[in-house]
């Protein structure tokens, strides 16, 4: 946007005024947008010392000049004053810092001071070489003297500095080759003094009697002109000589901090340290390695990899959030390489997807020197406290540290918690409030009198928009318009909303509310999920921006009414509320590898029941503090036939980001068990129909794949040649074993290598259907491309819900099948490569806030509160509870 300067003043003072005025002037002249802000007489040391703070803090501003003096009632500390800003937009060179680098002869680190600064360049301009020279400067003030003297001594030099309590001051004057004074007292060098030839710099600006001026009094300078000027080689007239220049070097300084700035923030540009392995053998647990390593600082993390300072909110030493603004400073930066890492259909115990993509993060980085971050799921508390354990990779490639990553991290859950909740409260409130009161008295509970009148808030004139009703005014609504807008008239057994909590409580798979005496009665069957499984979640994941959120959140659907008209949130006038208890929550959390490497943890959604990827905004963020040549590896959850297809299908088609390459995950554990037993290269070949079919299924939508073959130390060189030579066969770009989880990042640099070739190939992504087709097309389309159905049958009750919801407008949402992730199927036994099957579609749901229609296959649960979904993968991993020392 250009170059910034800030000027500060306090006060009202006329002098300070006029230099303002030329500061101003000269900056708008060549192009530099100046903002003047003045404080008043009364303004405190601390109000001043927040201005600055505030504008130390703006990355636009690039010169920070607090005018002097300080003109207040108020009793100022100047030196601190001064020393508050910050010293690389101390663009006048005031600072202490840049005051010490000046005096060490840090030249090129630091700002000079603008009047010495314009000096040292007229004696530049005589054509003198100063080195040598003898030179002699009167005045020892912070402004001028002092820095003049550092200045001509680094420059070679040889220099006397003169004062009040100089002995024989004419005769120090007359060995000077170059004399600069700046005494403030008028006249007082004679001409006599100087030596013949000398170059002369006069700074200073007094004031003497002159009754033919109209004010009385005319401007001279510390040396008497006219008799000087026959001595001097040259001189410098006052008025007209060093003012001038002072406020060229202001500006010339103000240039060069826009230029060190863009040097330091060039994006991409990163000066990240890396974090060295002490690899232990045997490999211990998750939580030894975790605690073995100890993080760099998060806010040091943050600016090594291009973050400023007002973009981190710091949540302790080892987690932060970065500000959604970040993307509107990096918007012309090029996007870096996007890579999503998947697995084949996986074993109960899991392939490692996580565990790789930690790996291959660490290898990119710390091994292979590229920018490149890992975005990853924040883990719910029901597996944490569950079988399964943490979510946060393995071995020596994690992230850390383990506790925080899977225990609260910064809240998120939490916040989706309570919103969610607040939509439920508010569904029972609605409905009690709307079975016992009349029509009028429901309105005039909603639309309460204020000052003596009623006003409709803004969600109510959306309300009444959306029921086309075009009045403002509450008193001139007809009763029946009265009716419509404050009748919901929900339909009890419609209700799709349920309440959510983050722990696996089975005791509240079905409840019943309102047993309250104050309930009158009504009662009903609930249930509780778990909060991951909340449609706020999938909103948070999918999401673009605040406003975007707003408008996901307003829009989801949470019940019916008696006629047919789908409920949203907006429409219980709750929607506002939530996009504030989601406010903090939408700042994707940064944390970091066992390497050093950034992780990006945001969002949570189930991937059998809702996408099951990590957020767009921390993607987008990543992707552009990487830069160009950087890479961003996201995961998608479960089998590519789930996670990858959602990925692609829902999670791109929002983004508008186009992947470069697809990781596939697969390991001879599971290649055997698709092959039909526990041993030998032939059940292994076998079962590479399993990985040949997800390749394949990657292929559909045109990126390249690399498999990586997650090794155990079980598994013989054979068995791990024979996956990558069928890998290769099948059409991957390459196929890499990887020992990451026993090696860190250095296990996984083959992989890191192929993944940056395949990231250079062409490529060309399309999505797997038209987004306008009918939902029967869709769901069709991917049952039989994906999953390799030869059909799909909608019961009655799907049959229904695709009636509905094209009648509802919601024909035209992408598909998020809700299926078992254990086979390709819908029969988690049905190993391989299922064929001759029809997928059953047993109902459909609808996500319409966080934009997809989730259809149920066969006899997948959607009440995730349920153990089966929180098996364990590694069986040699307790979870995290359990060793956490408390």
């Amino acid at each position: 946007p250009g170059t910034f300067m800030f000027v500060l003043q306090v006060g009202d003072r006329e002098d300070s005024n006029l230099y303002i005025s030329v500061k101003l002037k000269a900056a708008a002249e060549i192009g530099i947008n100046a903002t003047h802000m003045r404080l008043p007489q009364t303004a405190t040391e601390e109000e001043i010392l927040q201005s600055i703070r505030n504008v130390n803090n703006n990355s636009s501003v690039h010169g920070l000049i607090v005018q002097l003096p300080l003109d207040s009632v108020n009793r100022i500390n100047t030196e601190k004053v001064t020393n508050a800003v910050a010293p690389e937009k101390d663009v006048d060179g005031l600072t202490s810092i840049n005051a010490g680098k000046l005096a060490r002869g840090d030249l090129g680190d630091c700002f000079i001071p603008c009047t010495p600064n314009g000096c040292m360049e007229l004696i530049k301009q005589t054509g003198m070489s100063v080195a040598g020279k003898r030179a002699v400067v009167i005045g020892r003030s912070k402004i001028v003297g002092a820095p003049m003297y550092d200045l001509l001594l680094w420059n070679h030099a040889t220099v006397t500095t003169c004062h009040s309590k100089t002995a024989d001051l004419a005769a120090e004057v007359g060995k000077a080759d170059i004399l600069v004074t700046g005494i403030g007292k008028p006249e007082m060098v004679k001409g006599e003094w100087i030596k013949k030839g000398a170059i002369v710099i006069d700074c200073g600006i007094n004031h003497i009697p002159d009754s033919t001026k109209a004010n009385g009094r005319r401007v001279v300078g510390d040396v008497h002109f006219a008799s000087a000027k026959e001595q001097a080689a040259f001189i410098t007239p006052v008025p007209g000589g060093v003012g001038p220049m002072t406020v060229a070097m202001l500006m010339q300084n103000t240039v060069l901090s826009a230029q060190r700035f863009l040097q330091a923030h060039e994006p991409g540009k990163w000066n990240i340290s890396y974090t060295k392995l002490n690899l232990q053998r045997p490999v211990p647990s998750d939580i030894v390695i975790s605690r073995s390593c100890v993080p760099k600082p998060i806010d040091c993390l943050a600016s090594e990899i291009g973050l400023l300072s007002y973009e981190v909110e710091l949540y302790g030493k080892t987690k932060a959030k970065v500000q959604l603004e970040t993307i509107d400073r990096l918007r012309a930066q090029a996007d870096g390489k996007y890579v999503v890492v998947t697995g084949i259909t996986p074993t109960p115990l899991g392939e490692g997807k996580s565990t790789t993509t930690i790996g291959l993060v660490q290898a990119l980085g710390a091994h292979l020197n590229r920018n490149v971050f890992a975005c990853v799921r924040q883990p719910s508390q029901g597996p944490t406290f569950g079988i399964k354990g943490g979510a946060a990779g393995g071995g020596y490639s994690q992230v850390i540290p383990m506790e925080e990553f899977n225990l609260h991290l910064t809240g998120d859950i939490h916040a989706i918690t309570a919103a969610n909740n607040l939509v439920a409260a508010a569904i029972d409130a609605r409905m009690f409030h709307e079975a016992t009161q009349s029509d009028k008295a429901l309105f005039n509970r909603l639309v309460p009198l204020s000052g003596g009148q009623r006003k409709f808030s803004p969600v109510q004139i959306n309300r009444l928009k959306k029921l086309g009703i075009e009045k403002t005014d509450p008193s001139t609504l007809t009763e029946e318009e009265i009716t419509r807008f404050a009748r919901l008239d929900i339909d009890p057994e419609s209700i799709t909303w349920q309440r959510v909590l983050d722990t696996n409580d089975r005791f509240l798979r079905k409840i019943t509310v309102g047993q309250s005496p104050t309930e009158k009665g009504h009662t009903r069957t609930a249930q509780f999920d778990i909060t991951v499984a909340s449609e706020i979640m999938a909103v948070l994941a999918l999401t673009s921006s605040m406003e975007d959120m707003r408008q996901r959140l307003a829009k989801m659907v949470v019940a019916t009414s008696r006629s047919g008209v789908p409920i949203t949130t907006e429409d219980l006038g709750v929607c506002g509320a939530l996009t504030v208890l989601m406010k903090d929550a939408i700042k994707p959390n940064l944390m970091q590898t066992l390497e050093g490497n950034p992780v990006f943890v945001h969002a949570g959604p189930f991937a059998n029941i809702a996408h099951g990827n990590s957020s767009i905004l921390a993607d987008k963020i990543a992707l552009k503090l990487v830069g160009p040549d950087g890479f961003v590896v996201t995961e998608a959850g479960f089998g590519a036939d789930i996670g990858m297809e959602k990925f692609f299908n829902i999670k791109c088609r929002y983004s508008g980001l186009r992947p470069h390459v697809v990781v596939l995950v697969a390991t001879v554990r599971a290649l055997k068990m698709h092959g039909g037993g526990p041993t030998n290269l032939e059940l292994v070949e076998k079962g590479c129909s399993n990985l040949r079919k997800q390749v394949e299924n990657a292929k559909h939508f045109g990126v390249p794949v690399v498999v990586a073959v997650n090794a155990f130390k079980t598994d013989s060189e054979a068995e791990l040649q024979l996956i990558c030579k069928l890998a290769k066969e099948a059409g991957a770009f390459d196929a890499v074993p990887c020992t990451h989880w026993a090696d860190g990042g250095a296990g996984a640099v083959e992989l890191g290598k192929a993944v940056q070739k395949a990231a250079e190939a062409p490529s060309k992504f399309s999505f797997l259907y038209d987004i306008e087709l009918p939902v029967v097309d869709k769901i069709r389309i991917i049952a039989q491309k994906i999953y390799g159905a030869d059909d799909i049958e909608l019961l009655p009750d799907a049959q229904h819900k695709v009636d509905l919801y094209t009648k509802q407008g919601f024909g035209n949402l992408p598909i998020c099948m809700a299926k078992t992730h254990l086979s390709l199927s819908h029969d988690a036994e049905k190993k391989g490569v299922p064929t001759g099957f029809v997928l059953p579609i047993r109902d459909i749901r609808a996500s319409v806030g966080a934009g997809f229609l989730y259809p149920l296959v066969g006899t997948v649960s959607i009440e995730p509160l349920q153990e089966k979904i929180v098996l364990s993968w590694y069986r040699d991993r307790m979870p995290c509870v359990q060793q956490v020392q408390l």
